[in-house]
């Protein structure tokens, strides 16, 4: 136990706790007792609150524990978290702004309410809100993975269902604050946490290079043992073989992120357009930490750092990369302050993440066919459980998938979000697709991708000295990267013999839109009733600081 670095964390842990549970007052309405309330914190975040809200949601404990191991285990692979953070403003920033402008007009907390009333189609909405959810349940895991690895490093690493009481412990703690405060817990919490994330990037980025002879050394030395390494897609440049899909992952990423239903939630909770814009101009100066921070995934390798086996698989834990790295090369007091960053960066964005997910159940799938007459009171009642089971619901993530690297829980959501790409944000601009077209292009992506996922393996690595098995393989959902050559249509290998590797999620939502344009195709041919529109020419202008709402002339 290291119990100097533990206290540090304990204390820090207490005060965003404090804060959690604080948080019902700050800037509170008449009640908590309304899902816009609860769910959306009053649709009034200003510029600042909305960034730490924002930042605090889309950089989490993948920030500092998934990105820097996929490096350490791979290479230059995992920076394509940084162009995916770069290309990813300018290409939402415009949908944003007219998604809030729409769903503040008529009242949408979630994105499965934007496609109901563009569709009039209750059945394409019931299939976008269990995306949703679903594929938020490995987004909470991932921070789940993120929090338990600072746990291990501090010496809670126990084997079966006690070694994951401190885990749980925290979850609970994280349950109760969201479940009393709504969206005002994260958004409060958020401050704290973005403060101890500088100060800790800050100090790392400059003490630990100088002490291991600079960054030339450190790209040496990793290069040196990705030489030895067995693996062919390893190494601090990319190679013929990785190069597609590194592009494909920055892409795919970039094109999923706001559609997942913890990223919208943050921006409608903002009070005007203009804070948006703002916040697209913002926020990639996150960007510039995350490549900070991917780069210690080298260090880790400069250092010698061990990954810490996990005693209830006996397989090394290489999420643990950077909390050994900071427990060994910093003084225990301050090691401890970056574990707590590392901490609170995972509970922050797992709350916003299941108060997404439960605005989800209550608008589009409980109110819609449970209770059709509920009130705003039962609604954020039902908010309020439901965001209870989602979070311990990511724990089956957690010990059913066990992925080498954390980072492809974020991955396999990827895909599956994907999928809605076509009926939300493609959506926002045309209804030229029927929802017929839409519904059978979401069943194809959906399924073809998770069949891909599940298909991906990986072999073991052994040791070359020793023999024994370095990293264990796995049969199924191995990741996310797809060998070509294992990519067939109807038997037909069109990329036989190919090494070459791709991201999932772009292949399977190329094949979303190519059903969903013929079957568009189709439909139209036939004349088929494409359901009603309530929210056509809704391109408005709502007032700063005001709920007045003004339509604006737009040509269509």
């Amino acid at each position: 136990m290291q119990w100097t670095e533990l206290v540090v964390f304990s204390a820090l842990f207490l005060l965003v706790t404090v804060l959690g549970f604080v948080a019902a007052r700050w800037r509170a309405g008449d009640t908590l007792d309304h899902l816009d309330e609860w769910g959306l914190g009053g649709r009034k975040f200003g510029s600042w609150i909305t960034w730490f809200l924002v930042g605090g949601d889309l950089y989490t404990a993948y920030t500092f524990v998934a990105v820097p191991a996929l490096v350490f285990g791979a290479g230059a692979t995992g920076f394509f978290a940084l162009p995916y953070t770069v290309i990813l403003y300018p290409i939402v920033f415009l949908p944003l702004v007219r998604m809030w402008s729409v769903s503040r007009v008529h009242g949408y907390v979630t994105p499965a309410d934007f496609v109901r009333g563009r569709y009039g189609s209750h059945w394409l909405a019931l299939l976008i809100a269990i995306t949703g959810i679903v594929a938020t349940m490995p987004y909470i895991a991932l921070q789940l993975v993120g929090l338990e690895a600072v746990l291990r490093t501090m010496g809670l690493n126990g084997s079966g269902v006690l070694g994951h009481l401190p885990l749980f412990i925290a979850f609970v703690i994280l349950a109760l604050y969201t479940y009393q405060s709504g969206l005002r817990a994260p958004a409060l919490i958020a401050f704290v946490k973005d403060i101890l994330i500088y100060v800790v990037i800050l100090v790392a980025v400059v003490y630990l290079p100088a002490k291991f002879g600079g960054w030339g050394q450190i790209f040496d030395t990793a290069q040196a043992k990705y030489d030895a390494s067995p693996a062919k897609s390893d190494g601090i440049l990319l190679n013929a073989d990785n190069q597609l899909q590194y592009a494909t992952l920055a892409l795919g990423s970039a094109l999923a992120l706001f559609l997942y239903p913890h990223s919208l939630t943050g921006i409608l909770a903002s009070r005007g357009r203009n804070v948006i814009k703002r916040n697209m101009v913002a926020l990639p100066a996150y960007s510039l930490l995350l490549g900070l921070l991917a780069m210690l995934g080298f260090v880790a390798i400069s250092a010698g750092v061990k990954p810490i086996t996990n005693q209830a698989t006996g397989r090394a834990d290489t999420n643990t990369i950077v909390p050994v790295l900071f427990g060994n090369e910093f003084p225990s007091w301050f090691a401890g302050i970056a574990f707590a960053a590392i901490g609170i960066g995972a509970l922050v964005p797992a709350a916003i993440m299941s108060i997404a997910a439960a605005n989800l159940w209550t608008r589009n799938i409980y109110k819609e066919y449970l209770k059709k007459g509920a009130t705003p009171k039962q609604e954020a009642k039902q908010a309020k459980i439901a965001s209870l089971v989602v979070k311990f619901g990511a724990v089956a993530f957690i010990v059913f998938i066990d992925p080498q690297f954390s980072i492809d829980l974020q991955l396999i959501g990827g895909v599956m979000i994907l999928q809605t790409l076509p009926a939300v944000a493609i959506a926002l601009y045309t209804r030229w697709f029927h929802v017929y077209g839409l519904v059978a292009g979401w069943v194809v992506g959906m399924g073809w991708g998770m069949w891909l996922l599940y298909n991906i393996s990986t072999p073991d690595i052994k040791d070359q000295v020793t023999g024994k098995v370095v990293t264990a393989g796995r049969p199924h959902f191995a990741g996310s990267a797809l060998a070509l050559d294992k990519l067939s249509l109807f038997g037909w290998h069109p990329f036989a013999g190919s090494a070459v590797q791709v991201y999932v999620g772009i292949v399977a939502v190329v094949a979303n839109l190519v059903v969903a344009v013929l079957v568009t195709l189709i439909a139209k041919r036939l004349h088929v009733f494409n359901g009603t529109d309530e929210t056509d020419g809704d391109d408005y202008h709502v007032d700063e600081d005001s709920t007045r709402v003004k339509p604006v002339a737009t040509a269509h």
